[in-house]
């Protein structure tokens, strides 16, 4: 099944038109409610970064992933996944995924200091993508549980000052994503 919206998103793309926050949002909802196929996604994120994006189009796809994410509620406080804040100060050193240069997982050695240094925070990630290790490969080899349920993550960042946020389980709606994201490398 084709999603017309995204179809209509891609042409505007291509046509080097940036997308409004609404027709963004749409374009995001069309992904991660899965009405959109492998090939659109891909389409999609290459006419996007070919043409580069707009802050009113970020915006639109952050709404949308906010709306979407599972929210983990630490010291009272109902925090998203992705926005890594409260206000105690919570961090996320969330990486981008893969740099292609071949570096060591950094996001992943910044969260271990910055909790050292006495900042809590959640670590937001997911396994390699493109490439050499992702975020949960490196804490699954230091044999921390990927699987641990929003309310266990919390209770991590409350009492020893740092969590895992395992981007499966925070973000369902991204599984739409993978297999496109996977294919493009």
């Amino acid at each position: 099944m084709t999603s017309p919206i995204i179809t209509e998103a891609v042409r505007a793309l291509v046509d080097k038109k940036d997308l409004s926050r609404i027709e963004a949002a749409a374009a995001m909802e069309a992904i991660m409610s899965g009405a959109a196929t492998n090939a659109q996604i891909a389409a999609f994120l290459t006419a996007l970064r070919m043409k580069g994006e707009t802050v009113e189009e970020l915006i639109g796809f952050a709404q949308v992933m906010h709306q979407k994410a599972v929210r983990v509620k630490t010291r009272g406080e109902e925090v998203a996944a992705l926005t890594g804040t409260d206000r105690e100060m919570l961090i996320d050193t969330c990486g981008t995924g893969g740099d292609a240069a071949g570096t060591f997982n950094v996001s992943t050695a910044t969260a271990f200091v910055v909790a050292g240094a006495g900042l809590r925070v959640a670590k937001h990630g997911n396994r390699s993508v493109s490439s050499l290790c992702g975020s949960a490969d490196v804490v699954e080899t230091l044999g921390i549980n990927l699987e641990l349920p929003p309310a266990k993550v919390a209770r991590c960042v409350d009492e020893i000052g740092i969590g895992f946020l395992y981007a499966p389980l925070l973000h369902t709606a991204m599984k739409h994503v993978m297999a496109a994201r996977r294919e493009m490398g």
